[in-house]
């Protein structure tokens, strides 16, 4: 691993560990960002011209994905978890299940319209390596809040 991956990893650990002490959801989604941005462009090794061009694409992106999972399931989600879905009626579960259907065909096709914005900025080479890095990064991030949960 060479220095600066090195280094950008640490810097990931050590924000990781600010993200955990975070106490508003406007702080925690900006940290987040903060650490994405760094990993990324670290995995990707964008020049100065892409990343110019990439992350606005990518963070309006982000930003209606979030707004579509957070705003769209709020009430779905507020149902799974208050225990009534026990006594939830064919009718209502369908309009959820509607809901969901619906939501996730945005996301698609957010996601679509995305890539195909993208494929003017970044070689197909690095929308690849995009692809791999959000994963990555979704899965470091769910390991240092398992981790920090576990220390409870």
């Amino acid at each position: 691993m060479n220095n600066r991956k090195l280094s950008t990893f640490l810097l990931l650990l050590i924000s990781f560990t600010f993200f955990a002490q975070s106490e508003s959801m406007k702080d925690k989604k900006e940290q987040i960002r903060s650490l994405k941005v760094a990993f990324f462009t670290t995995e990707l090794d964008f020049t100065t011209n892409e990343a110019e061009k990439f992350w606005p694409l990518y963070n309006t992106f982000d930003d209606n994905q979030f707004e579509l999972r957070h705003n769209k399931m709020k009430a779905f989600s507020r149902r799974m978890n208050d225990g009534s879905l026990d006594k939830i009626t064919e009718k209502e579960a369908t309009y959820f299940l509607s809901q969901i259907e619906d939501t996730e065909e945005e996301l698609f096709l957010l996601r679509k319209k995305f890539m195909q914005n993208v494929k003017s900025v970044l070689p197909a080479v690095k929308i690849v390596k995009l692809k791999k890095a959000e994963e990555d990064f979704n899965r470091k991030l769910l390991q240092q809040y398992r981790n920090k949960n576990l220390k409870k």
